[in-house]
């Protein structure tokens, strides 16, 4: 009779009870103590050996190193007054329409994920996005839907617009003209159906009154400025990096970090409050959520899913590229789209698959998300940026909106990839 450091189902059972945990938060604990939680229960169980546990985490060292680097950008923006500033600019642009400014924050996260990551939006861009909308006189909430669903529907543009994409692909990462062959339209796809979906289910929201035409404008001190270029540079060196074929976790982090030494030493700062505003929990939470998917991939599931993937595309190719796209989409909103895409990655390495099947998998872990709260990293980092102000969206009332959003996008972007 097997034991349970060696039966399979007492690790799906504890990673699925951690999952649980993530999703539903019990005691309203945060996210990353249910991840901990899990990860440190598949060790003291003997479930997992402690040495294949470290593996893990070391696998998600790139992805720290990321996050570290963006939120503590994302802070020094915040307490810098940028976000305050382009959030006037915002207005203005959008001469008291809130359909124009809904249409201009929808453009405005779609280029900031392709050039800067989903991550990114959700980090950097919530913040401003919630302050336009404070200092216009609109009700947040459909403006800062418009950040979470773009953060995933534009991530696979580019290889850089997800760290997810990363992961999936690994060293068999295609050429960026190869990769715009294979995603330029599915990406489209994704995007437009998005913003349709999302602008008919935010309709009576806003054809309320107009907003505010101007606002005061503050001053953007040389901090901010200072921070701006940091941004700037980042998007440069992360789509450099990207040519390369480099790791993009390594730069981030750098470029981050001397923008934040820069401004700080300029001004005579002290760094805690910028270090005090970080979310240092993500970093726990997508530790413990790597830690979970190295036991799946001990248990034996990569070369069961991959036994099944082989038959499918043996019998057709387009409906195995149809079953897997909607399968992976299902599963991140499962289990998060960081460990079900290095799942994905192994799968896809362990058979000589046909391009369409892996853009259908790579589709399904980057759109596939929008469905719910815990789906993506990026729309669990933008649950984070709500709660600094004060603002709660819960699971049932975000699924309700990522049933109506995601189907569409997801059917129109496989189909593109696809056909």
């Amino acid at each position: 009779m097997p034991t349970a450091s060696h039966d399979p189902i007492w690790a799906w059972s504890m990673v699925a009870a951690a999952t649980a945990g993530v999703i539903v938060r019990p005691f309203r604990l945060p996210e990353a103590i249910w991840a901990v939680i899990g990860a440190a229960a598949l060790v003291v169980l003997g479930i997992l050996p402690w040495q294949d546990a470290l593996t893990g985490i070391e696998k998600g060292v790139d992805v720290y190193l990321f996050l570290i680097g963006m939120m503590l950008i994302a802070e020094l923006a915040r307490l810098e007054g940028l976000f305050d500033y382009l959030a006037a600019l915002a207005v203005e642009y959008a001469g008291g329409s809130q359909q124009r400014l809904f249409l201009l924050i929808f453009l405005v996260g779609t280029v900031v994920t392709v050039l800067l990551s989903n991550d990114a939006t959700a980090i950097v861009l919530t913040p401003a996005v919630y302050a336009a909308t404070r200092a216009a006189g609109a009700k947040p909430l459909p403006y800062l839907f418009v950040c979470a669903f773009i953060a995933n529907a534009a991530s696979f543009v580019l290889p850089i617009s997800n760290p997810a994409n990363l992961v999936v692909f690994g060293a068999r990462m295609p050429e960026l003209t190869e990769w715009l062959r294979l995603f330029a339209m599915p990406s489209a796809a994704a995007i437009v159906l998005t913003y349709v979906v999302l602008r008919l289910t935010q309709h009576r929201a806003l054809k309320e009154e107009p907003i505010a035409r101007s606002v005061q404008h503050p001053k953007l001190g040389r901090g901010g400025k200072l921070t701006a270029a940091g941004i700037i540079a980042i998007g440069v060196v992360l789509v450099t990096a990207s040519a390369l074929d480099k790791q993009l976790g390594l730069p981030t982090f750098i470029c981050g970090v001397v923008t934040a030494a820069i401004v700080l030493l300029l001004s005579r700062q002290s760094p805690m409050p910028v270090l005090k505003g970080v979310s240092w929990s993500v970093l726990p939470l997508v530790g413990g959520l790597f830690v979970m998917v190295e036991a799946l991939i001990k248990t034996g599931v990569i070369g069961q899913l991959s036994a099944l993937l082989h038959e499918a595309v043996a019998q057709s190719v387009p409906k195995a590229g149809w079953s897997v796209g909607i399968a992976t989409g299902i599963a991140t909103n499962i289990a998060n789209n960081l460990p079900i895409g290095l799942v994905a990655g192994s799968v896809a390495a362990s058979d000589h698959l046909p391009a369409t099947v892996v853009s259908a998998i790579l589709i399904g872990v980057d759109l596939g998300p929008n469905l719910s709260v815990t789906g993506s990293l990026a729309t669990i980092l933008w649950l984070v940026a709500l709660r600094r102000e004060k603002i709660e969206v819960g699971a049932w009332r975000f699924l309700k909106l990522g049933m109506l959003v995601t189907p569409p996008a997801l059917i129109a972007a496989l189909a593109a990839a696809i056909w």
